[in-house]
């Protein structure tokens, strides 16, 4: 007999319990940001709103489903199963969060601050919970199918990402390491810089967008759906031993960047989560390109 649909209501802490977290009380969290100019009245509020939203979704839950909650800093332990249903209640970059654990699950986001989010991936209210459940777990429900973008290393671990993915040192400072540029061994270089980006059309307008924005010679960015995915490096470093050459370019569906590692500690993370990266060290190398996964956002 199947499993009854689970759904599974991804949520993160907010600022306001951040702030009591470190402070202690109200009180105290208040008189640390007025002390700085700001309002603990307006965090608290977003915060109360925020729970609101979260309590209106878990009402919305078909009496004869099942139920679980996650938050963002436990997802990476969370088991997710085929039969879920992702409710992600936040802002767009929950999303994002999400996407990288998942395998095909459908997804739909809830905006709980309308009008400060983008709402580019979080495109519901809560007051529609109930019916969206509906229709991801029927046979009309529309989604939008999003590229992601997978690193795999040569020991077979790999990550996923829907925005992009960050290869360097932790902290970003100096990484050498050899580029072949799309799985083309006589297109590769020795470089040394402070990283490179892998991304999908859905990250073209955060990260990857700022880096495109400082090029001379500026691919096509791809759309959320599309495919393909752009890469740069940045602040490639020139020397007797290192070049500035292959800086930047487009990986088609079957095409892929190869870093071999040459230098004692290298990480690739996902979507800006960097306690949850693959760790790589002098003369392993990984493979980034298209995945096979995507992300099934309802419309």
């Amino acid at each position: 007999m199947s499993l009854a649909p689970r759904a599974v209501l991804v949520h993160r802490t907010s600022e306001y319990e951040e702030l009591l977290a470190l402070h202690g009380t109200h009180g105290q969290a208040g008189f640390f940001l007025s002390s700085r100019g700001r309002s603990i009245d307006e965090v608290a509020e977003r915060h109360r709103r925020a729970r609101r939203i979260l309590s209106e979704v878990t009402a919305s839950v078909p009496l004869n489903w099942r139920q679980a909650r996650v938050e963002r800093a436990d997802l990476d332990r969370f088991l997710f199963g085929p039969e879920d249903v992702v409710v992600v209640v936040g802002a767009d970059g929950l999303v994002a969060n999400t996407a990288k654990y998942l395998a095909g699950q459908p997804v739909i986001g809830i905006d709980t601050d309308p009008g400060r989010n983008p709402g580019v991936l979080v495109r519901h209210r809560s007051r529609d919970a109930g019916r969206l459940l509906g229709a991801a777990t029927s046979t009309g429900g529309s989604f939008d199918e999003l590229t992601m973008v997978e690193a795999v290393a040569d020991n077979t671990e790999r990550l996923r990402a829907l925005n992009e993915i960050y290869l360097g040192r932790p902290g970003h400072q100096s990484a050498r390491y050899r580029l072949h540029a799309g799985g083309d061994d006589d297109a590769s270089e020795t470089q040394a810089s402070s990283g490179v980006l892998v991304g999908t059309g859905t990250g073209s307008t955060g990260w990857l967008r700022s880096l495109w924005q400082e090029r001379a010679s500026r691919p096509v960015l791809p759309g959320p759906a599309d495919p393909r995915l752009v890469w740069f490096v940045r602040e490639a470093w020139p020397s007797p031993t290192t070049g500035t050459t292959l800086v930047g370019g487009v990986l088609e569906r079957t095409e892929q960047l190869r870093l071999v590692v040459e230098s004692d500690r290298l990480v690739a993370f996902g979507d800006g989560i960097e306690s949850d990266a693959l760790e790589l060290t002098w003369g392993q190398s990984v493979r980034v390109g298209v995945a096979d996964t995507r992300l099934r956002l309802l419309l």
